[in-house]
């Protein structure tokens, strides 16, 4: 099979044929369809991830058709649609057991832990737990989407945030995530305030629902803006990016008693922000972690999919072939993009 290939940590990869992969007994082998080219791939490209071992193939978003499956599998079949989470459990742990999958103890990372979809083929186990069924409705694009940024921003803002109707949500960052979250918080009835430093960002979040937007930068005061637009604070505030700056305003940036949602990956000398914690204890904050969302949770995502309340594909930006990956991926951090890139093309 083709796929995209860096053999060191920062190299461009190329496109190479490698041996396309078999399906463990419990697991299954997708053609991939469709793959986003998410910041959490430019991190593992750029060594910031332990788990990976070289050469390695990236891409962690994916949807496609089961291709092969291995003699355990119970529930799924060859021809079927299917995307699945970031993070697949092993079924074993007492994470899986308790329905925990997204912290399962031993758990299974496409373009992480294991080659990833920046490829024709992509190996998945433990299908039976970790498979997602797709609408035929769905495009594989729009499901590739979904992947790592709208179901992490949804089990954020829904499982984690709990927002309600009528609270003010800050998202600090406005990539694909942080523009999910702000579609996600609107259909639910949240008022949204979005931050970035890029004008294009921001227009896609007032397009998405957010009622304020902050434009971030030297010179700005971006937690007075935040507490002046939402009458003293947000009740909750999602770090959509993952440095410093944006975790500590997002903390800074809540009223009593509010709930800080920390989604953006930070790694390296960027781990340990500044927490402000006299502020939260005395105003009794939460400090509260999201990681992908467990594959048991996507029905409910989906079926409001399905009715329109949620459109996903507005946040794709543009779909590219397998060969144009490399630039995508080696280039992240200087793209201006507003929304997700797809590879929808592997020939």
């Amino acid at each position: 099979m083709k796929a995209a290939v860096y053999e060191a940590f920062g190299q461009a990869p190329t496109i190479q044929n490698v041996p396309d992969p078999t399906p463990e007994a419990a697991g299954v082998v997708i053609r991939t369809m469709a793959s986003g080219v998410c910041r959490s791939d430019w991190h593992g490209w750029g060594g910031h991830d332990p788990t990976i071992q070289l050469p390695h193939v990236p891409g962690h978003e994916l949807a496609g058709i089961i291709e092969a499956v291995g003699p355990d599998v119970r529930n799924w079949r060859v021809g079927e649609r299917v995307t699945v989470p970031f993070v697949g459990g092993c079924g074993a742990c007492a994470e899986c057991h308790s329905g925990n999958q997204q912290v399962c103890d031993n758990q299974f990372q496409p373009g992480f832990t294991h080659w990833g979809s920046f490829a024709q083929y992509v190996g998945v186990g433990q299908a039976d737990l970790n498979l997602v069924a797709l609408p035929e409705t769905m495009d594989f694009a729009t499901a590739a989407s979904l992947g790592c940024r709208f179901v992490t921003a949804y089990r954020a803002v829904v499982d984690q945030g709990r927002v309600k109707p009528g609270q003010w949500l800050a998202v600090h960052g406005c990539g694909g995530v942080g523009l999910s979250a702000v579609m996600i918080a609107k259909a639910m009835g949240a008022r949204v305030v979005a931050v970035d430093v890029a004008d294009q960002n921001l227009d896609m979040a007032r397009k998405l629902g957010a009622e304020a937007v902050v434009k971030a930068g030297k010179g700005t005061d971006v937690i007075g803006a935040i507490r002046e637009v939402t009458g003293g604070g947000a009740h909750i505030s999602i770090d959509a990016l993952g440095i410093p700056e944006t975790c500590t305003n997002s903390v800074k940036s809540l009223r009593k008693r509010g709930r800080h949602v920390q989604v953006g990956w930070m790694l390296g000398a960027d781990s340990a922000p500044p927490i402000p914690m006299d502020l939260v204890m005395g105003w009794e904050l939460e400090i509260i972690g999201s990681h992908g969302m467990q594959a048991h949770r996507y029905p409910e995502m989906m079926e409001a999919i399905q009715s329109g309340i949620l459109t996903p594909q507005q946040l794709i930006h543009e779909r590219i072939n397998l060969e144009q990956s490399i630039d995508a991926l080696a280039n992240f951090e200087g793209h201006q993009r507003a929304g997700i890139t797809v590879i929808t093309d592997f020939a």
